[in-house]
């Protein structure tokens, strides 16, 4: 297929945002006398002083950057937290792999699959965009649930998540969040189905064919009717589907990290996982500290570019749950705004608990 990749590979923008940036942020940061632990509340009992001038530097990050953003970010320790946007719903993207994950865990926890159950790869199960899967013969193929589960949170495979939540299915995956308590978290369909509507395409129709069959259709219409392909993705983000809010995302990641889901092996099985994750080097990762671990999952889909997940900060100085979000942003500059928001938040953090 032509034109802008969705669901594409995450790691390859170059981070053109002048840095410089970055080290006024800090230096307001650091030039704060009541950023020490137990600074004093804002006026009117609302939240720490220092929190609000943390959101106050986020803010002038993104009031420079194209497109919609929402962020929400919380010292994990300590409970302080703030959002841009936090309850506004965005496209998940490939950020939806993390709870169809939670789902195989809770499915396996309850005795319903094993991470050494076999998959087999059909032809109707592989797509054109963003999977190793897809390029491979099929049928042929058997991997273990653990090893298709690494596929789709470190490589972010697409035919991976769809050979997963084959098993697991959509309804059992909202069940599952809506026992958490996580309503606004909202998963609707494979990525198949989501990357052919975002292709205009029948996904009813057409979503058993082969990735050879969707691909003369798509170069037809794209031949034919190119104008409707771009009405198509204009709409995409506006449909209430595979959709969340940060704060709801965030939420998920604080409930994994403190063990408050699942049982405490799976939880940690999920973060390990996440921590493996290759894709958006760029994104959470490009302006933190080498070595920083971080336990995340991105999002790509048109103009919605996503990271989500856990900081490590250095010196036994706690955790922070990340989650941006975005929508009809700027491809060449949105890495650097996640990344800049990262780095931002973690040097904060760094100094106030």
């Amino acid at each position: 297929m032509s034109g802008r990749a969705p669901f594409r590979k995450e790691s390859r923008m170059s981070n053109r945002r002048n840095t410089s940036r970055l080290g006024v942020f800090l230096c307001l940061v650091l030039a704060g006398s009541s950023l020490a632990v137990g600074s004093p509340q804002a006026q009117g009992g609302g939240p720490p002083a220092h929190l609000e001038r943390l959101k106050s530097l986020l803010a002038g990050i993104l009031g420079e950057s194209t497109g919609t953003f929402g962020v929400a970010a919380k010292h994990l320790e300590s409970g302080q937290e703030l959002d841009f946007n936090g309850d506004a719903f965005f496209p998940m993207a490939s950020v939806f792999k993390l709870p169809i994950l939670v789902e195989v865990m809770a499915q396996i926890g309850e005795g319903k699959l094993r991470l050494t159950d076999e998959i087999s790869l059909r032809p109707s199960d592989q797509f054109l965009e963003g999977s190793l899967l897809s390029d491979l013969k099929a049928p042929g193929v058997k991997l273990s649930v653990e090893n298709v589960i690494n596929l789709m949170m470190w490589q972010s495979d697409n035919t991976a998540a769809d050979l997963l939540l084959s098993r697991v299915t959509i309804p059992a995956v909202n069940r599952r969040l809506r026992s958490y308590g996580l309503d606004k978290i909202i998963v609707s369909r494979s990525v198949k189905e989501i990357l052919l509507d975002y292709f205009l395409m029948d996904a009813a129709a057409l979503k058993d064919l082969s990735k050879e069959e969707l691909k003369a259709i798509y170069d037809k219409t794209a031949v034919e009717n190119p104008q409707r392909i771009r009405e198509a993705r204009e709409k995409f983000p506006q449909k209430m589907a595979d959709q969340a809010t940060p704060r709801a995302i965030n939420t998920l990641l604080e409930k994994i990290f403190k063990k408050e889901i699942l049982d405490p092996a799976a939880c940690e099985f999920i973060l390990t996982t996440m921590r493996g994750c290759q894709t958006g080097v760029k994104r959470i990762r490009g302006l933190l500290p080498p070595g920083t671990v971080v336990a995340h999952k991105t999002g790509t889909v048109g103009g919605t570019i996503n990271d989500c997940g856990i900081i490590e900060l250095p010196g036994g100085t706690g955790h922070v749950a990340l989650s941006v979000l975005s929508k009809e942003t700027d491809d060449d500059h949105t890495e650097d705004t996640i990344a800049l928001i990262a780095k931002t938040v973690f040097d904060y953090f760094c100094f106030t608990r």
